[in-house]
């Protein structure tokens, strides 16, 4: 990212939950602790099934009296029906506001030139009323702003910002092993922690109960994670399979076959290793190790 280049990233959609029960329900439902989102820090959070699996990812930022979720656009309407069905008779006001604001990503040093900034993944500070933020998930991944769209084009000036190509983001974002396209296909196919979810800032396995909190601890306790999510560079050929082969041995399967792939990969199998070329059908792939997984 360079220090001045803004992405305009029009696949995010914004829900605005508010009202008088609001932290209680999202604290008894998502991940992630609410108590850690003030005016000054975001977290990366995710609802889950009852049994664990992945089901919607967003990041959570404080917006006056309530709070944005900033998720991917094409599960907000599923997202909307979901949060809906847990209110039940809380004092919960759910509203989709992805036509009034746009989320935009920008490069952390870009951010960290910005007055009261600090380098801490989440931080967020204001802007008028815009909210700043660096990604909670990873720094490399440079910050996000959440923008009013009627002032759009006047904040961009103000900030000395200039829209640059959003494939650039999205690679980047696919290279540090976050994906953000597509994440419909994970639904129900893998466990939230299987999605690298600890590592990534997303679970709190001190705040209690939350839905799919039983297998999510079960399996960090037992020590019984023997599959990842992993991003997949295609070396040659074209992806028309979704098993993932090493010698034969399956050890993976894609999940996300877009032009940013992901694969579930066996990683404890003693058949694969980081470094081996695998094969998906006809396409000779890698394993993307990202810098912030640490496996012993």
């Amino acid at each position: 990212m360079k220090n001045n280049d803004v992405y305009i990233l029009e696949d995010r959609g914004l829900l605005y939950l508010n009202g008088e029960d609001v932290k209680e329900f999202l604290q008894n439902i998502i991940t992630n602790n609410i108590e850690k989102v003030t005016d000054k820090m975001s977290c990366f959070a995710a609802l889950l099934s009852p049994q664990g699996k992945y089901l919607y990812d967003f990041i959570i930022i404080k917006h006056k009296s309530g709070y944005f979720l900033d998720c991917e656009k094409q599960n907000i309407d599923e997202l909307y029906k979901q949060l809906n069905l847990y209110k039940l008779r809380s004092k919960v006001e759910i509203l989709n506001l992805s036509n009034e604001f746009l989320v935009a990503g920008l490069s952390k040093e870009k951010f960290l030139s910005m007055d009261h900034s600090k380098d801490i993944q989440g931080f967020t500070i204001k802007f008028r009323e815009d909210s700043i933020f660096l990604d909670p998930r990873s720094k490399e991944l440079g910050a996000r702003l959440i923008i009013n769209l009627e002032k759009l084009h006047l904040s961009l000036k103000k900030l000395e910002l200039k829209i640059s190509n959003t494939e650039d983001y999205y690679n980047l974002s696919h290279n540090l092993g976050i994906p953000q396209i597509d994440t419909k296909n994970l639904q129900n196919k893998i466990f939230g922690i299987e999605c690298n979810f600890e590592e990534l800032n997303c679970i709190d396995f001190k705040k209690g109960c939350y839905v799919g909190q039983e297998n999510t601890a079960r399996i960090k306790l037992k020590e019984k994670l023997k599959k990842r999510l992993f991003a997949i560079k295609i070396l040659e050929g074209k992806i028309n399979a979704e098993e993932i082969t090493y010698e034969d041995k399956e050890i993976g399967k894609l999940l996300i076959n877009n032009q940013n792939p992901f694969a579930l990969i066996k990683f404890q199998s003693e058949n694969f290793n980081f470094e081996d070329n695998l094969k998906c059908g006809e396409a000779k792939i890698k394993v993307i190790k990202p810098k912030w997984l640490k496996l012993s």
